[in-house]
This record gives C-alpha cells, sequence and structure tokens, in this order.
C-alpha cells in the first residue's frame, strides 16, 4: 500500500466523516497503479474527465477492483461520446442541456439500463465553465423527468479558482438550496482547494485529486 495516499485519505477523514460523503479519487493524471493504490487505502469510486481515456485505463484494473469500484464522468460529455459513457459510468456528472440529456436517454433505451445522471449548473455564470444558469434548472428538470432511461440524481458544481472562501461558501449554499428545491439526493461539489467549504455546505460527493496524490 502507499503510505503517502494512505495518509492523505486519513487526514481528509478526519474532517469529512462526520459528513459521510462519497470521495472521489480523481485519476485523470493517475495511472492504473496508483488507482489500485487509491483502492487499497479504502476508496472505490473514481472519477475521470475524458471518456476513451477512462475506459482504457479502467480495463487495465484488476478484475477485483474493477468490479468492485463505481466510476464517474466529471468531465464534459461530448455528443459523439455518449454511446461509449452510458453504462460504463455508474454516474454522468456533468449533463447540461436537454439534448445531451435526450442522446443519454436514447442510448441507454437501446441497451436496456437506466443511466445515473446529475446536471451541471454553472451558478458562477463563468464564461469559460459548461453548466446552466440556475434560472434555466427547472425547465432542464421537468423536460428530464420525462425521459425513461435516465435517473436523475442530483446537481453537479464547479466553484472559481479563488481566494474568496465567503464567494465559494455563497455559491455552494446556492447550490444545496436548489438541491433541496428541487428534493434531490445527491449534490457533487468541492475539490481538493475547497472541500471543507462544500461539505459544511451540504455537499454529498467531493470530488478529490491533488489533495489525495500529493
Amino acid at each position: 500500500m502507499n503510505t503517502k495516499i494512505s495518509e492523505n485519505l486519513n487526514r481528509i477523514l478526519t474532517f469529512a466523516k462526520k459528513y459521510n460523503p462519497t470521495i472521489i479519487a480523481v485519476t485523470k493524471y493517475h495511472t492504473v497503479n496508483e488507482m489500485k493504490e487509491v483502492y487499497e487505502a479504502g476508496l472505490n469510486n473514481f472519477g475521470e474527465n475524458r471518456v476513451i481515456d477512462a475506459i482504457e485505463k479502467i480495463n487495465l484494473l484488476e478484475e477485483e477492483i474493477a468490479s468492485n469500484s463505481h466510476y464517474h464522468l466529471i468531465g464534459h460529455l461530448q455528443s459523439n461520446k455518449v454511446n461509449r459513457a452510458v453504462g460504463f459510468f455508474d454516474l454522468i456528472h456533468s449533463v447540461d442541456s436537454y439534448e445531451l440529456a435526450g442522446k443519454i436517454n436514447d442510448v441507454a433505451k437501446q441497451k436496456g439500463i437506466v443511466q445515473k445522471i446529475l446536471i451541471q449548473v454553472n451558478n458562477a455564470h463563468e464564461e469559460q465553465k459548461f453548466g446552466i444558469a440556475p434560472s434555466q434548472l427547472e425547465s432542464l428538470i421537468n423536460d428530464v423527468s420525462g425521459l425513461e432511461n435516465i435517473s436523475l440524481e442530483g446537481l453537479m458544481t464547479m466553484a472559481p479558482l479563488t481566494d474568496d472562501t465567503v464567494l465559494i461558501g455563497k455559491l455552494f449554499c446556492e447550490m444545496r438550496q436548489l438541491k433541496d428545491k428541487y428534493d434531490l439526493k445527491e449534490l457533487s461539489m468541492g475539490m481538493s482547494n475547497d472541500y471543507k467549504i462544500a461539505l459544511e455546505e451540504g455537499a454529498t460527493m467531493i470530488r478529490l485529486g491533488r489533495i489525495l496524490f500529493e
């Protein structure tokens, strides 16, 4: 076992365990061996940004790890990758349009499954990031609810890269309020720099890369 990863996880859990979140190890910059080390340290949720890279990497995992782990697509899903992503990832965090949701639903129907998704919300209104505005959320939820082969589990967001912890807390609080308003189960928010704030504001899933592997 990699002592560094285990020690990092223990430090994270010292704060996080009282909130009981799903901790997703973001492995986009890390190897299959490092994924094994994360698994041996006690985590079995892995987050990847790119569909093809994720599939190639996960297919190299040992059978025990592969079959006992959960996979999250946390990056933007391109339309031409939907067929590969649906059914491979347990949860797609980054749905931000009805068009994309419809394509996911169609592929899920063809495969005879129900695909779990989150809607990505860009409540910081950053032009360079994907996600819908909060004002569009109700309409998208209503539209997605009519798709039989999709299960809307909750919401996802990414905070701006800033040292303004008050702003981050405000944005995360807004997301929790939206989750509660629409009676959703999951709220995926918080990364290495801001996961403590995210947990304090109601995150049920946190996505950790650097802080876990550094």
